[in-house]
Protein backbone atom coordinates (compact mmCIF):
# COMPACT_ATOMS: atom_id res chain seq x y z
CA UNK A 1 0.00 0.00 0.00
CA UNK A 2 2.44 2.37 0.74
CA UNK A 3 4.18 1.59 -2.39
CA UNK A 4 0.91 2.26 -4.20
CA UNK A 5 0.72 5.77 -2.27
CA UNK A 6 4.33 7.01 -3.07
CA UNK A 7 3.46 6.00 -7.21
CA UNK A 8 0.21 8.03 -6.66
CA UNK A 9 2.35 11.05 -5.13
CA UNK A 10 5.26 10.83 -7.98
CA UNK A 11 2.38 10.80 -10.64
CA UNK A 12 0.34 13.43 -9.47
CA UNK A 13 3.82 15.50 -9.48
CA UNK A 14 4.75 14.30 -12.68
CA UNK A 15 1.43 15.72 -14.32
CA UNK A 16 1.71 19.02 -12.58
CA UNK A 17 5.75 19.49 -13.93
CA UNK A 18 3.84 18.23 -17.23
CA UNK A 19 1.23 21.39 -16.98
CA UNK A 20 4.39 23.81 -16.29
CA UNK A 21 6.12 23.00 -19.16
CA UNK A 22 3.47 23.33 -21.52
CA UNK A 23 3.10 26.83 -20.11
CA UNK A 24 7.11 27.27 -21.22
CA UNK A 25 7.38 25.95 -24.15
CA UNK A 26 7.26 28.97 -26.70
CA UNK A 27 4.23 29.32 -27.61
CA UNK A 28 2.28 32.38 -28.46
CA UNK A 29 -1.02 32.02 -26.17
CA UNK A 30 -0.93 34.49 -23.39
CA UNK A 31 -0.88 33.34 -19.14
CA UNK A 32 -4.36 33.54 -17.44
CA UNK A 33 -4.78 36.96 -16.36
CA UNK A 34 -3.78 36.01 -12.93
CA UNK A 35 -0.65 35.20 -14.23
CA UNK A 36 2.07 37.12 -11.70
CA UNK A 37 3.81 40.01 -13.14
CA UNK A 38 7.60 39.61 -13.16
CA UNK A 39 9.25 42.78 -11.46
CA UNK A 40 10.14 45.70 -13.72
CA UNK A 41 7.30 44.62 -15.69
CA UNK A 42 3.40 45.96 -16.21
CA UNK A 43 -0.34 44.08 -17.05
CA UNK A 44 -1.11 47.81 -18.57
CA UNK A 45 0.60 47.70 -22.10
CA UNK A 46 1.24 51.46 -22.26
CA UNK A 47 3.32 50.99 -19.14
CA UNK A 48 5.63 48.68 -20.96
CA UNK A 49 9.22 48.74 -20.09
CA UNK A 50 11.27 49.63 -23.40
CA UNK A 51 14.27 47.22 -21.79
CA UNK A 52 11.76 44.06 -22.59
CA UNK A 53 15.03 41.84 -21.29
CA UNK A 54 15.47 40.14 -24.87
CA UNK A 55 16.69 36.48 -24.29
CA UNK A 56 17.91 36.18 -27.47
CA UNK A 57 21.43 37.94 -28.86
CA UNK A 58 20.49 40.04 -31.95
CA UNK A 59 21.02 43.72 -31.13
CA UNK A 60 23.63 45.33 -32.68
CA UNK A 61 24.02 42.18 -35.24
CA UNK A 62 23.36 43.07 -38.86
CA UNK A 63 23.31 39.05 -40.04
CA UNK A 64 19.93 39.25 -38.26
CA UNK A 65 16.37 39.71 -38.90
CA UNK A 66 14.07 40.72 -36.76
CA UNK A 67 10.28 39.93 -36.68
CA UNK A 68 7.83 41.38 -34.33
CA UNK A 69 3.84 39.83 -33.71
CA UNK A 70 1.05 39.91 -31.48
CA UNK A 71 0.09 36.85 -29.95
CA UNK A 72 -3.60 36.07 -29.21
CA UNK A 73 -5.02 38.40 -26.78
CA UNK A 74 -1.67 40.89 -26.91
CA UNK A 75 -2.39 44.15 -27.63
CA UNK A 76 0.84 44.59 -28.45
CA UNK A 77 3.92 42.87 -29.80
CA UNK A 78 5.00 39.86 -27.23
CA UNK A 79 6.85 37.56 -29.57
CA UNK A 80 9.89 38.13 -31.48
CA UNK A 81 11.38 35.77 -33.94
CA UNK A 82 15.36 36.35 -34.71
CA UNK A 83 16.21 34.78 -38.52
CA UNK A 84 19.55 34.38 -39.92
CA UNK A 85 20.81 33.57 -43.10
CA UNK A 86 23.04 30.49 -43.92
CA UNK A 87 24.38 29.14 -47.14
CA UNK A 88 26.07 30.61 -50.75
CA UNK A 89 24.37 30.90 -54.11
CA UNK A 90 21.48 27.77 -54.46
CA UNK A 91 21.98 26.50 -50.73
CA UNK A 92 21.38 30.06 -49.47
CA UNK A 93 18.29 29.91 -46.84
CA UNK A 94 17.15 32.13 -44.37
CA UNK A 95 15.93 30.02 -41.21
CA UNK A 96 14.90 31.06 -37.35
CA UNK A 97 17.89 30.79 -34.96
CA UNK A 98 15.80 32.21 -31.81
CA UNK A 99 12.21 32.97 -30.90
CA UNK A 100 11.33 34.38 -27.51
CA UNK A 101 7.40 35.56 -25.48
CA UNK A 102 6.31 37.16 -23.36
CA UNK A 103 4.26 34.79 -22.32
CA UNK A 104 2.44 36.65 -19.26
CA UNK A 105 1.90 40.23 -21.23
CA UNK A 106 3.79 42.47 -18.57
CA UNK A 107 6.08 43.53 -21.62
CA UNK A 108 9.05 41.24 -20.41
CA UNK A 109 10.35 38.23 -22.31
CA UNK A 110 10.10 35.44 -20.27
CA UNK A 111 10.83 32.22 -22.69
CA UNK A 112 13.00 31.50 -25.52
CA UNK A 113 14.16 28.47 -27.55
CA UNK A 114 17.36 28.78 -29.97
CA UNK A 115 17.20 26.67 -33.39
CA UNK A 116 20.23 24.69 -35.64
CA UNK A 117 20.70 26.58 -39.29
CA UNK A 118 18.24 23.60 -40.25
CA UNK A 119 15.16 24.77 -38.23
CA UNK A 120 15.51 22.24 -35.40
CA UNK A 121 15.40 23.43 -31.73
CA UNK A 122 18.17 23.28 -29.56
CA UNK A 123 17.77 24.73 -26.14
CA UNK A 124 14.85 26.42 -24.13
CA UNK A 125 14.84 28.31 -21.25
CA UNK A 126 12.14 29.98 -19.18
CA UNK A 127 11.17 31.72 -16.48
CA UNK A 128 7.68 30.12 -15.24
CA UNK A 129 6.89 31.57 -11.94
CA UNK A 130 7.59 35.22 -13.51
CA UNK A 131 10.25 36.11 -10.49
CA UNK A 132 12.51 37.31 -13.04
CA UNK A 133 15.11 33.99 -13.32
CA UNK A 134 14.91 31.29 -14.99
CA UNK A 135 13.49 27.91 -13.90
CA UNK A 136 13.76 25.53 -16.96
CA UNK A 137 16.30 24.44 -18.84
CA UNK A 138 15.26 21.95 -21.78
CA UNK A 139 18.03 20.41 -24.18
CA UNK A 140 16.97 18.82 -27.99
CA UNK A 141 18.62 16.50 -29.99
CA UNK A 142 17.31 15.94 -33.76
CA UNK A 143 14.78 18.42 -32.62
CA UNK A 144 13.37 16.11 -29.91
CA UNK A 145 13.13 16.92 -26.42
CA UNK A 146 16.56 15.24 -24.27
CA UNK A 147 16.71 16.81 -21.70
CA UNK A 148 14.71 18.94 -19.04
CA UNK A 149 15.60 20.49 -15.78
CA UNK A 150 13.98 22.35 -13.34
CA UNK A 151 14.16 24.43 -10.00
CA UNK A 152 11.64 24.14 -7.77
CA UNK A 153 12.24 25.92 -4.97
CA UNK A 154 13.45 29.32 -7.04
CA UNK A 155 17.22 29.29 -5.80
CA UNK A 156 18.54 29.50 -9.14
CA UNK A 157 19.54 25.84 -9.41
CA UNK A 158 17.84 22.84 -10.81
CA UNK A 159 16.60 20.00 -8.70
CA UNK A 160 14.80 17.65 -11.34
CA UNK A 161 16.14 16.22 -13.86
CA UNK A 162 14.73 14.49 -16.52
CA UNK A 163 15.80 12.62 -19.33
CA UNK A 164 14.17 11.46 -22.39
CA UNK A 165 14.14 8.77 -24.95
CA UNK A 166 13.31 9.21 -28.56
CA UNK A 167 10.74 11.57 -27.02
CA UNK A 168 9.28 10.06 -24.27
CA UNK A 169 9.86 10.19 -20.52
CA UNK A 170 12.68 7.39 -19.59
CA UNK A 171 14.15 8.20 -16.00
CA UNK A 172 13.87 11.22 -13.57
CA UNK A 173 16.27 12.24 -11.04
CA UNK A 174 15.31 14.83 -7.81
CA UNK A 175 16.71 16.73 -5.02
CA UNK A 176 13.55 16.25 -2.06
CA UNK A 177 16.14 18.52 0.38
CA UNK A 178 18.10 20.91 -1.90
CA UNK A 179 21.30 19.86 -1.42
CA UNK A 180 22.73 19.47 -5.13
CA UNK A 181 22.53 15.56 -5.19
CA UNK A 182 19.51 13.27 -6.31
CA UNK A 183 18.03 11.10 -3.85
CA UNK A 184 14.88 10.16 -6.01
CA UNK A 185 15.69 8.13 -8.59
CA UNK A 186 12.49 7.03 -10.99
CA UNK A 187 12.58 4.67 -14.01
CA UNK A 188 10.44 5.15 -16.91
CA UNK A 189 8.37 2.30 -19.48
CA UNK A 190 6.89 3.57 -22.48
CA UNK A 191 6.82 6.95 -20.50
CA UNK A 192 4.64 5.02 -17.32
CA UNK A 193 6.73 5.25 -13.93
CA UNK A 194 7.78 1.71 -13.61
CA UNK A 195 10.03 1.93 -10.44
CA UNK A 196 11.36 4.37 -7.53
CA UNK A 197 14.74 4.00 -6.06
CA UNK A 198 14.73 6.48 -2.62
CA UNK A 199 17.85 7.56 -0.58
CA UNK A 200 17.08 7.48 2.72
CA UNK A 201 20.29 8.14 4.36
CA UNK A 202 21.47 10.87 2.37
CA UNK A 203 24.70 9.17 1.09
CA UNK A 204 23.52 9.19 -2.29
CA UNK A 205 22.83 5.92 -2.58
CA UNK A 206 19.91 4.19 -3.23
CA UNK A 207 18.66 2.72 0.11
CA UNK A 208 14.83 1.00 -1.30
CA UNK A 209 13.27 0.47 -4.82
CA UNK A 210 10.01 0.97 -4.93
CA UNK A 211 8.27 -0.94 -7.84
CA UNK A 212 4.33 -1.06 -8.90
CA UNK A 213 4.02 -4.98 -9.47
CA UNK A 214 0.75 -4.09 -11.28
CA UNK A 215 2.67 -2.11 -14.00
CA UNK A 216 5.76 -4.24 -13.67
CA UNK A 217 3.60 -7.26 -14.35
CA UNK A 218 1.80 -5.64 -17.63
CA UNK A 219 4.90 -4.02 -19.53
CA UNK A 220 6.42 -7.00 -19.16
CA UNK A 221 4.18 -8.83 -20.61
CA UNK A 222 3.16 -6.44 -23.57
CA UNK A 223 7.31 -6.57 -24.21
CA UNK A 224 7.26 -10.52 -24.28
CA UNK A 225 4.18 -10.22 -26.60
CA UNK A 226 6.44 -8.23 -28.76
CA UNK A 227 9.19 -10.18 -28.94
CA UNK A 228 7.59 -13.44 -29.51
CA UNK A 229 6.41 -11.38 -32.50
CA UNK A 230 9.82 -10.61 -33.30
CA UNK A 231 11.51 -13.62 -32.64
CA UNK A 232 13.85 -12.51 -29.97
CA UNK A 233 14.53 -13.41 -26.85
CA UNK A 234 13.93 -13.06 -22.94
CA UNK A 235 12.79 -9.23 -22.70
CA UNK A 236 15.96 -6.86 -21.59
CA UNK A 237 16.86 -3.37 -19.81
CA UNK A 238 15.89 -0.39 -21.87
CA UNK A 239 18.57 1.45 -23.37
CA UNK A 240 20.80 3.32 -20.90
CA UNK A 241 19.06 1.67 -18.03
CA UNK A 242 21.32 -0.24 -16.54
CA UNK A 243 23.95 2.70 -16.41
CA UNK A 244 21.48 5.14 -14.62
CA UNK A 245 20.87 2.45 -12.38
CA UNK A 246 24.38 1.51 -11.46
CA UNK A 247 24.86 5.59 -11.12
CA UNK A 248 22.38 5.86 -8.60
CA UNK A 249 23.87 3.50 -6.79
CA UNK A 250 21.76 0.38 -6.54
CA UNK A 251 22.67 -3.12 -5.89
CA UNK A 252 23.37 -5.81 -8.01
CA UNK A 253 20.39 -7.13 -7.42
CA UNK A 254 18.20 -4.22 -8.56
CA UNK A 255 19.91 -3.86 -11.71
CA UNK A 256 18.08 -6.40 -13.63
CA UNK A 257 14.24 -7.46 -13.38
CA UNK A 258 12.55 -9.32 -10.59
CA UNK A 259 13.04 -13.10 -11.33
CA UNK A 260 10.05 -14.51 -12.90
CA UNK A 261 8.09 -17.17 -10.68
CA UNK A 262 7.92 -20.60 -12.27
CA UNK A 263 5.43 -23.32 -11.60
CA UNK A 264 6.39 -26.34 -9.91
CA UNK A 265 7.33 -29.10 -12.19
CA UNK A 266 4.64 -31.73 -12.87
CA UNK A 267 5.47 -35.43 -11.89
CA UNK A 268 5.00 -37.69 -15.33
CA UNK A 269 2.38 -39.67 -14.74
CA UNK A 270 2.65 -43.44 -14.35
CA UNK A 271 2.68 -46.06 -16.54
CA UNK A 272 -0.12 -48.78 -16.18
Amino acid sequence: MKSRTWFAGIALGVASSVGLVAAGCGGSGPAPQSAKVTPGGSKDPSQWPKDDRTMCDWRNKPEFEVSETAGTGALKPNIRRVFKTFGEGETRHKTLVCREVDTNLDGIKDDVRTFNEKGEALKEEADTDYDGRVDLWMAFVGGRLAEENVDSNHDGKPDIWKVYTDGQLSRIKRDRNYDGKPDIWEIYARGKLERMGLDETADGHVDRWDRDEMVRVQLDDEERKAREKLGQGEPTAAPGQDAFIKDAGAPAADAGKAPAKTAPAKAAPKKK
